[in-house]
């Protein structure tokens, strides 16, 4: 395949922390072991990682260690100074670092992180974007889109495979959380501006806060307790919540796509 003359996108703002992905990496690592496990090539493409390439650096101990030894995690940055500036982080084959954009550089990655890269576009460019992305996937390849706060307290995260979005994540650091509300700042572009009556995320948001302040007796246990009885609490009313209490634990909630996705 051959290489696009100039990379697809705008530059990031490049605002990054260490450990600032550390809940969508956690994620990851559970949710999408089995599509890096059995690719043929587990190539793992970090799009966006800013500034710094402290996140990329991250990605890539994180997976070695507990997915795949062999994994080749290649950040890629339309800003080349950016490129230039991680080189020294580089650690071929596992580490690399590249110019490129949503073309993803002509690679074929089984996996893409793209954190906190579309938030900063209109959120009708959020199509164009994720066909552009899933496009590149290698068969059976998946795509990890969101966006996160500046410390990874709070985050939400679209999976997507070659046929579209699959689910919605939400995670949020228990013991700074004061209410699921906070949440919806972190929405991904597809669905921040969809938080309004008559959207199905705004009615989860609802659900989970409405639970929250129903469970605030739980609060005395600690508010991993209380996160927990939340999460079972909309669960029993019908939510079709796809994870189980080890990940509620955590702060998680996975649902469906279909169940929060835009409705006009």
């Amino acid at each position: 395949m051959s290489r696009p003359a100039r990379p697809i996108g705008a530059p990031t703002r490049g605002t990054t922390n260490p450990n600032r992905l550390r809940r969508m990496d956690n994620w990851i690592i559970e949710s999408c072991a089995d599509a890096l496990r059995s690719a043929a090539d587990p190539l793992v493409v970090d799009l966006g990682y800013g500034a710094t390439p402290v996140t990329a650096v991250e990605l890539r101990a994180r997976l070695a260690a507990r997915v795949r030894a062999d994994v080749r995690v290649v950040g890629l940055e339309i800003d080349p100074v950016r490129v230039a500036a991680a080189q020294p982080a580089a650690d071929p084959p596992g580490l690399t670092f590249v110019r490129g954009g949503f073309e993803l550089a002509g690679l074929r990655p089984a996996l893409v992180r793209a954190a906190n890269v579309l938030r900063q576009y209109d959120e009708s460019e959020v199509a164009d974007a994720w066909a552009t992305l899933t496009g590149q996937l290698a068969p059976g390849g998946l795509l990890v889109e969101g966006t996160c706060d500046e410390l990874g307290r709070l985050g939400g995260w679209v999976l997507l495979d070659a046929d579209g979005p699959r689910s919605l994540t939400l995670a949020a650091r228990l013991t700074t959380l004061g209410s699921p509300a906070e949440l919806a700042e972190r929405l991904p572009k597809a669905l921040i501006h969809r938080n309004v009556p008559g959207e199905g995320v705004h009615d989860l948001i609802r659900a989970l806060d409405d639970a929250w302040r129903s469970a605030a007796g739980y609060a005395t246990f600690g508010p991993r307790q209380r996160w927990l009885h939340t999460v079972a609490a909309i669960r029993a009313q019908g939510w079709p919540v796809l994870d189980r209490p080890r990940r509620w634990r955590l702060g998680e909630l996975t649902v469906p796509w279909p169940a929060i996705a835009p409705r006009r």
